[in-house]
């Protein structure tokens, strides 16, 4: 139960200004809060503040003073919020274009979704202060996702690599006997094996082939920072043979940046238009062993070009074996905005359709190399 006092105060600082009704004079420190939400929160997105303490127009030094002050108020979490509800309410994407300012915010996801929309107008004196806030949120990220990501795929690949003469220590047993059941001897009371299942050993050959497709549309920002760092964990095994596409209405192949993500999402432009048929017929000509391969088209599916054709093309590959999967978001914001029109078309060809988050990403990745019926996949997932 919160106290009467302390729920004045509460209330106080969320309606602000001295008349507001609740009594109780702010603290000192009150005061300087009070201060930065008023500069950030009073009045409509986009006008200019009025009546209360503080504001963000006009200087540099006013912004970098007012980021000092939220990270000495809120927690980092908060921190982040606030500074995208600046950039959104306010306008405020000069403080992205200085490096004083940029290197005074809290790096997370959708500030580095922001950079790569400003890339383009970015000033050269910006440029490196702001490889280095997105090397520092994808650092945090690979830390987070590359093992599992690794581990996750090594092992699909290896018992999809199965044999039928297994060495003792590679025999997968819970697989053998479902398969020996009708081998059973009542007399002696146990299976008699008439085949080993085993785990394959370790190849030093490309097993798959992977290739991401991902739209590099506005809405498409915090997918492709993630998309950019998964590419570069994939490309990183050498069992994997893995392209990087991004697009809009154009098709870059990234794939010989994957060395270094930030490298990668660097060489995106976010915020074109979407052209999904011109991707998909790029991708399939980079295709040559349909059935080792894997497709992950990863757009809200909001079609530029001929849908018609994109249906097309899509069957076409799906036709010849290669596997293909449709993610419209890959990312924890929630529910995504996406074409569930063209998705119920993907999925009536064979194609699942489905928003994935990062956490999940290893695991939707480890079921398509073993070519588990991703549908269900990602029906238990979602459940899960």
């Amino acid at each position: 139960m919160i106290p009467e006092p302390e729920r004045l105060r509460r209330w106080r600082l969320v309606l602000g200004g001295a008349a507001d009704g609740t009594g109780p004079a702010l603290s000192t420190a009150d005061t300087g809060l009070d201060g930065v939400l008023a500069a950030l929160y009073d009045g409509e997105p986009g006008q200019a503040r009025r009546g209360r303490a503080g504001n963000l127009a006009a200087s540099a030094p006013t912004v970098a003073r007012w980021l000092g002050d939220i990270r000495r108020y809120f927690p980092s979490t908060v921190v982040q919020v606030m500074q995208r509800d600046a950039v959104d309410r306010l306008g405020l994407t000069r403080m992205l274009l200085e490096p004083e300012l940029l290197a005074a915010v809290e790096p997370d996801v959708h500030l580095v979704g922001t950079l790569l929309t400003l890339n383009g107008v970015m000033p050269e004196e910006t440029k490196e202060t702001a490889r280095e806030v997105v090397r520092t949120v994808v650092e945090e990220l690979e830390r987070r996702l590359a093992e599992p990501t690794r581990a996750a795929i090594k092992g699909a690949l290896d018992k999809a690599a199965r044999t039928h003469r297994p060495r003792l220590s590679d025999v997968d047993w819970p697989r053998t006997i479902r398969q020996n059941l009708r081998h059973y001897s009542p007399e002696l009371g146990t299976i008699i094996p008439e085949r080993l299942i085993g785990f394959g050993r370790k190849q030093s050959s490309v097993q798959r082939e992977i290739i991401l497709a991902v739209d590099q549309s506005g809405s498409m920002a915090e997918s492709v920072v993630y998309s950019g760092l998964f590419g570069a964990v994939l490309a990183s095994m050498r069992a994997l043979k893995t392209h990087f596409v991004a697009f809009d209405t154009a098709v870059v192949d990234l794939t010989e940046h994957l060395t270094d993500p930030v490298d990668v999402l660097f060489g995106t432009q976010l915020g074109g238009g979407t052209d999904i048929n011109r991707a998909l017929a790029y991708c399939q000509g980079l295709i040559t062993q349909p059935e080792n391969t894997l497709v992950v088209l990863i757009s809200d599916l909001y079609e530029g070009g001929v849908q018609a054709e994109l249906l097309r093309r899509a069957a076409e590959m799906t036709e010849s074996g290669v596997q293909m999967v449709a993610l419209p978001a890959l990312s924890d914001s929630g529910t995504p905005s996406y074409d569930r029109e063209n998705a119920a078309a993907l999925s009536e060809l064979g194609i699942p359709a489905f928003a994935c988050t990062p956490d999940m990403f290893p695991d939707l990745m480890a079921a398509a190399i073993r070519r588990d019926d991703l549908s269900a996949w990602a029906a238990t997932a979602t459940e899960a």
